[in-house]
């Protein structure tokens, strides 16, 4: 089983990167026969980071959660998991490469440097503090992907602005498309963080013995949580629409951004293992 990970865990970069490359050529080329052929690999690609992912919790008896690079895997798999998922409801394939090229970084990074911790921390074992977690990378997830998709709504806007009708008028889907996949990635990872924040309240009292309400994670996850609230109530009550809700998004991401380095490297937190 050990042997399998370790051959996984050098597999997924070289999957993740030949995916991109489709999806890349797809996109600059507009081939009609690779639309069936990318999906399948980067479900492939998804099948094999699942198997990885549970083979890594069975080896080494805890979730990968215990250090840097093993969050990055998680959030690798999780932005292409998501992206799958969102291609699948809305048969939407022409934004593919702006999302899985994160998740090749972010796995490249962490198959280079990922370490085998055996001894750690015996609350870090708890199959619940791994769905707090993951729920909570999940989450972080649809707001990255919901960012991405303002990023790619505003550079369309921008081009049909100044008459400019390239590659990037050709490709992609039109603003109105663009807006409700931000829109949508952003009530994904809402829900996601529901679910994380619920188990946080429920389970971490008990866990640790230093637990407070005020620590610095979980008042930066609540405030995202209702930023991202507040914005996703705006637009259900039609008072937001178009570039206001892709702004929204990409301003909540980069707070999401800030508040994420400051609890993990400035402020002090009892949940913090590396």
């Amino acid at each position: 089983m050990y042997s399998f990970v370790k051959i996984l865990n050098f597999l997924l970069p070289f999957l993740y990167g030949l995916t991109f490359g489709v999806y890349l050529y797809d996109f600059l080329k507009g081939t009609v026969n690779l639309v069936k052929a990318k999906r399948m690999l980067l479900f492939l690609t998804v099948i094999f980071h699942i198997a990885y992912l549970v083979a890594r919790t069975l080896v080494f008896d805890h979730p990968p959660i215990t250090n840097v690079f093993e969050i990055f895997t998680i959030l690798a798999f999780a932005l292409s998991c998501s992206y799958f998922i969102l291609e699948l409801l809305t048969d939407i394939r022409g934004t593919g490469l702006f999302i899985i090229i994160f998740s090749v970084i972010f796995q490249l990074v962490s198959s280079l440097f990922i370490q085998d911790l055996i001894e750690v921390p015996e609350v870090l074992r708890n199959r619940l503090l791994g769905l707090h977690v993951i729920s909570a990378l999940l989450g972080y997830s649809g707001i990255i992907v919901s960012a991405i998709y303002g990023f790619l709504f505003l550079s369309l806007y921008n081009e049909i602005k100044l008459n400019r009708f390239g590659l990037i008028f050709e490709r992609l889907p039109n603003l109105e498309i663009l807006e409700k996949l931000s829109f949508y990635s952003a009530c994904i990872g809402f829900t996601l963080l529901s679910i994380a924040i619920t188990i946080g309240i429920i389970w971490l009292p008990a866990a640790f013995p230093n637990f407070n309400y005020l620590d610095s994670k979980l008042v930066g996850t609540f405030l995202i949580w209702i930023i991202y609230g507040l914005g996703i109530l705006s637009k259900t009550l039609g008072k937001w629409q178009g570039k206001k809700v892709v702004v929204f998004s990409i301003i909540g991401f980069f707070i999401a951004i800030f508040q994420t380095i400051m609890s993990n490297f400035i402020l002090k937190s009892f949940h913090s293992f590396y």
